[in-house]
């Protein structure tokens, strides 16, 4: 039931290499976290598998398929749906025309913009607002909505709760665990590592581009995480 195989990849911005040699697997209907300091090569990982940034070695498999070289716009089709950081809605449309250019390259599935709409029940009164006079979780909740109404197999968030009230974020949470329970598996990559702690069934820890821990969060300590997260070696303090 692998859904997402990772190996070997390295992804360079210039010289710098942002991810380095990782390697990884998801099952299906699984919520990983991806949790890190800045720079540490969450976004860029994101952006790979979404098709945004090339690779430089190594493979990416989707349900067994081959998609390595697929450029963003097969990646959708094979059932990738990236939110990015910061959303990125067009803000000069209304919430409705937003989630509906998600439905472009739209798969058979379970999400329909009725769908969406009775996940975040708030919608259906404000779907003719423009995007721009949403607040950030609602921008949020959009970029969600979007996403799905592309039926990924694989939802990727950036930065899910970043800038966002803990309120705000509870609720969005909630979603996707009702996104899950649709058959939706979800590679989150969060700042606040207690939060994923909570959420994921898996985390794993970037540092310099290399994953330094990773397993269920009931086997994890917070010490393993805390010196994982900075990059602490055995015998520094």
């Amino acid at each position: 039931m692998t859904l997402l195989s990772i190996r070997g990849l390295t992804v360079h911005h210039g010289l710098l290499r942002a991810v380095d040699g990782l390697s990884l697997e998801m099952e299906r209907g699984e919520v990983l976290a991806i949790i890190g300091a800045n720079g540490a090569g969450k976004s860029t990982l994101l952006r790979a598998l979404a098709g945004l940034d090339a690779p430089t070695s190594g493979t990416v498999h989707l349900a067994g398929r081959d998609i390595t070289r697929f450029p963003a716009h097969r990646r959708v089709s094979a059932g990738i749906a990236l939110v990015p950081e910061g959303r990125r809605l067009f803000r000069s449309l209304t919430v409705e025309e937003n989630l509906l250019t998600g439905a472009y390259r739209g798969r058979p599935g379970p999400w329909s913009l009725e769908a969406v709409y009775e996940l975040f029940p708030w919608m259906p009164d404000r779907r003719r607002q423009n995007a721009a006079q949403l607040s950030g979780g609602e921008q949020q909740s959009v970029a969600i909505g979007r996403a799905l109404l592309s039926n990924p197999d694989l939802l990727l968030i950036d930065e899910l709760s970043l800038g966002l009230a803990p309120v705000i974020v509870r609720r969005i949470y909630g979603a996707l665990r009702d996104i899950v329970a649709a058959g939706t598996t979800a590679l989150i990559v969060e700042q606040d590592v207690s939060q994923a702690m909570r959420v994921a069934d898996r985390v794993n820890c970037l540092l310099e581009g290399r994953s330094v821990l990773a397993g269920r969060p009931a086997e994890l300590s917070a010490e393993q995480v805390e010196r994982a997260y900075f990059g602490i070696r055995d015998g520094e303090d």
